[in-house]
């Protein structure tokens, strides 16, 4: 049976639990913990004094409380950027343990933002082994805010100014024909529209456009999913003119644009209507000679 010492404290048989043990600095009492229908039953609570918990490095909640693993992952991406750091330092800096920003470290080392290396500064090495060093990769530093869409506006203004429209038309159009360069061999030998327009997607897809193909009614639907340069052309619509000729010309036929992501669709469309539904002189797998016809007068025209 539980026995009652002086100030509340419950001392329980065989298994004393003083004050203090040894010199840990955790003081572990039991005591009776008012207003708990558990407590009562049994008579008995575990408290846990705050002040020993700040003495043992910790915090009564889960590491690193209020912040998810992202968040804190994100927080070490910014201290390394300003410059590398040993596993304690960022530890320090957060507020952590060192042992939960090593599972961070290692985390973001997996992911291959982070690399690490031995330590350079000879003041930071202590007994045992080298300390390690960790600084930031390039994948790292491409999960910070970046300027790109802004410099290229700012680049093709720049061109617009000195070359006028024909030379924003000019790389556009350069621009359209690097997305489809390498399956110009494909595009060839493909048998008909159809084919075309699936290695028009897979090609797209490899730039980074997300594309896919349907059969919708007299046609096909190219739908891009994704576009990487959907600032840049919502400024410069001729980067979306210039596609959609390049498009018209590696299907051998005509297109029309439907909606675009730069103007605030969910995704690029572009219908390309069925052999059966095309002009004469554009019938059979025959590429014709002259440049196929596009049609940009679709639900959001640009």
């Amino acid at each position: 049976m539980p026995v009652t010492a002086p100030h509340g404290v419950v001392r329980v048989p065989f298994f004393e639990i003083p004050e203090q043990k040894r010199h840990t600095g955790v003081v572990k009492t039991m005591q009776r913990f008012p207003g708990s229908a558990a407590a009562a039953a049994s008579g008995l609570a575990m408290r846990i004094r705050p002040a020993d918990v700040a003495r043992a490095g910790g915090s009564p909640g889960a590491e690193g409380a209020g912040r998810s693993d992202g968040g804190t992952r994100a927080e070490v991406i910014r201290l390394l950027l300003e410059r590398p750091a040993t596993a304690g330092e960022v530890a320090q800096r957060l507020g952590i343990s060192a042992a939960g920003v090593r599972r961070h470290l290692d985390a973001l080392a997996d992911e291959g933002a982070v690399s690490s290396r031995e330590c350079r500064n000879q003041l930071k090495r202590g007994r045992g082994r080298p300390a390690r060093e960790y600084l930031l990769t390039h994948a790292g530093r491409s999960r910070l805010p970046h300027a790109y869409d802004g410099l290229a506006v700012q680049a093709l203004e720049f061109v617009e100014r000195i070359g006028g429209e024909d030379a924003v038309q000019a790389f556009a159009r350069s621009r359209a024909e690097a997305l489809i360069d390498a399956h110009q061999a494909e595009l060839a030998a493909a048998p008909d529209a159809e084919a075309r327009i699936v290695v028009l997607a897979r090609a797209l897809t490899g730039a980074g456009y997300s594309a896919t193909v349907a059969e919708v009614g007299v046609g096909h639907q190219l739908c891009q999913h994704h576009c990487p340069v959907a600032h840049v052309a919502a400024r410069f619509p001729q980067l979306c003119h210039a596609e959609l000729d390049v498009f018209a010309e590696a299907i051998g036929g005509y297109a029309q644009r439907l909606a675009t992501i730069a103007h605030g669709d969910s995704f690029c469309t572009t219908f390309v209507p069925g052999a059966n539904f095309l002009p004469a002189t554009e019938h059979g797998n025959a590429r014709p000679q002259e440049k196929p016809a596009v049609s940009r007068q679709g639900r959001n025209p640009l």
